[in-house]
């Protein structure tokens, strides 16, 4: 099943010099597993493939039912030297929650996520 993570996360941004830093938290815990499995670091660089430089990292962080990615290169130089208009990154929270990760039938049912309509 295809699942928006719009639809059962949400997400924060912001910048670390040139690095964009996407936290992408899940609106019920029982769906950070999803997150977890799904939403890995490969997935988020390809997801921003063309946009980002640099490599992404992620961190776990169960105890909020979160994730955090770094987008290293992300930023043209950081705020005070890109001419880019969100030199920030706090599109890149936006962005992030427009992926569709495909979760097992079995599992976004039991899980009762909302499918992609």
């Amino acid at each position: 099943m295809k699942i928006r993570l719009l639809d059962i996360a949400h997400a924060r941004s912001g910048d670390k010099g040139d690095t964009a830093n996407v936290g992408v938290i899940a609106l019920q815990p029982r769906w950070y597993d999803v997150l977890e499995q799904f939403v890995t670091r490969s997935r988020v660089a390809d997801h921003f493939r063309g946009m980002i430089e640099g490599d992404v990292e992620r961190y776990e962080l169960p105890n909020l039912n979160a994730l955090n990615f770094l987008l290293h290169g992300a930023l043209d130089g950081g705020g005070t030297l890109s001419l880019k208009t969100d030199a920030q990154g706090k599109v890149y929270s936006t962005a992030l929650l427009r992926m569709v990760i495909d979760v097992p039938d079995a599992e976004a049912k039991r899980l009762a996520l909302p499918a992609v309509r």
